[in-house]
């Protein structure tokens, strides 16, 4: 877009006196305070901390480690051992920890 250097520019109180009074404008407008979202479609999908879930079942199989995984002594999460990094110190490290 190309802009006109030689026009003339306004001052930054013509620049308010133009918002202010396109404030006043909406003011008197009706839809202008109202929001298009419901309330109740929005506070549906938050779940708020402290929620009672004792009915709640878990359904997953815990399965112990694997000959192929190891666990980061930093981060503690089972990882593969393509995941391990390569530490002088004898520690288990994943690449993540390391990194």
């Amino acid at each position: 877009m190309a802009t006109d250097y030689d026009a003339p520019r306004k001052t930054e109180e013509e620049m308010n006196e133009d918002s202010i009074e396109e404030l006043k404008a909406r003011r008197h407008d009706k839809n202008s305070g109202k929001v298009d979202e419901d309330e109740v479609e929005a506070a549906e999908a938050f779940e708020l901390p402290g929620a009672d879930l004792s009915h709640e079942e878990l359904s997953v199989q815990v399965m112990p480690r694997q000959s192929d995984e190891f666990t980061c002594s930093s981060c503690f999460l089972v990882q593969h051992r393509s995941q391990m990094a390569s530490d002088k110190s004898g520690q288990l490290i994943c690449q993540d920890c390391a990194a």
